[in-house]
């Protein structure tokens, strides 16, 4: 299979390639489509083959369910029951934008695009590309994140060539993705909000439309950066996802003592003939002085590292680099989503200093 890559960058959008494309995803193949977030693998979510060439795709464990992408709010009403009225007030709020629902689902999904859930993940995309893909296709789109399953999420349309040309019929080139960050997720099935995964949208967002709002204990993280061991309720949260092929460890702590700690490892692991790279900020890059130091974004702007963190560490991958030294960023609005991506790109390593 050869993947067309189609430019649809430049405004106004190129409508003959999102007829084209279009026609793909009627047809039951698969398109990836940028968002504000990251770059989308899409397929008609209820079409059960689609779906399953979807997980294919990827190498995505079947039991991790997809996200189903709309342009409207009456989609949501389609494809749901006991809809509790939550939802709409977070839809005028947050949609469309980076807030993804988890709901009830009726039988018009099928449970191959629900990972065999009763309930169905849903959001509505801040994207004109995306937008208008799925008001021509006339398909309510599953998406996942358009990249191997445990990679680095792709935020440019050349991460998702890198990984999966060759399994996909097209790739809509829509530039670089605003966030940089997946959708926040919230589960809307019990009687208070829960957050399943943090993201652009935070606690204290939510709580100024719903009220009352928690987070799933499995990703509560402690001083440590570490889970408190619970099993989160969304299945792909089991997962180690966003991984670099360098092993990644985090450390945390004081800025003095974590940039000397990064400083000891590094030099320990130069002499042991490792690669080293190490993920910084504006504000400490110069102060490592060996290894393959990128800046991530500045601790003033943490919009910017959350922007920056895939495409850091699939460049890491292209500077082949035997181990990878970041420092941690608890940062006060997006803190949470980005070390929520960090540790799990790590596999919760951490060293606390």
């Amino acid at each position: 299979m050869i993947t067309k890559i189609m430019d649809v960058s430049e405004e106004p959008i190129n409508m003959e390639y999102i007829r084209e494309a279009s026609e793909i995803l009627k047809s039951g193949g698969l398109v990836a489509f940028p968002t504000e977030t990251v770059y989308g693998l899409g397929g008609d979510a209820t079409d059960k083959e689609a779906s399953r060439k979807i997980y294919a795709a990827k190498g995505r464990p079947s039991d991790n369910p997809l996200i189903v992408h709309i342009a409207k709010f009456s989609q949501l009403e389609d494809i749901t029951e006991n809809l509790p009225k939550t939802a709409k007030l977070l839809a005028d709020a947050f949609w469309p934008g980076p807030l993804t629902m988890v709901c009830n689902k009726n039988q018009v999904i099928p449970y191959e695009t629900t990972g065999g859930l009763d309930t169905v993940a849903v959001r509505m995309p801040n994207n004109p590309v995306a937008l208008a893909l799925i008001e021509e296709s006339g398909c309510m789109i599953a998406a996942p994140s358009a990249n191997t399953s445990g990679r680095p999420s792709p935020t440019k349309a050349s991460h998702v060539y890198e990984d999966l040309s060759g399994k996909i019929e097209a790739i809509l080139d829509g530039g670089a993705v605003d966030i940089g960050l997946e959708s926040t997720i919230v589960d809307l099935t019990e009687d208070v909000v829960t957050i399943l995964r943090p993201g652009f949208i935070n606690m204290d967002m939510l709580r100024e439309v719903v009220g009352e709002v928690r987070m799933d204990p499995g990703i509560v993280y402690n001083d440590k950066g570490t889970t408190s061991g619970a099993r989160p309720k969304a299945p792909g949260m089991r997962y180690k996802h966003y991984a670099p092929k360098g092993d990644l460890t985090i450390i945390s702590g004081e800025e003095d003592t974590v940039v000397g700690k990064i400083n000891q490892l590094t030099r320990e692991a130069l002499k042991e003939g490792k690669k080293v790279g190490i993920i910084a900020t504006s504000e400490t890059a110069d102060r490592y002085p060996e290894g393959e130091v990128l800046v991530i974004g500045n601790r003033s702007d943490e919009s910017s590292i959350a922007h920056n963190l895939y495409d850091i560490l699939r460049r890491f991958d292209e500077l082949s680099v035997d181990l990878i030294y970041s420092e941690s960023f608890a940062t006060p609005k997006m803190g949470q989503a980005i070390m929520n991506r960090l540790l799990k790109a790590a596999g919760q390593k951490t060293i606390e200093v």
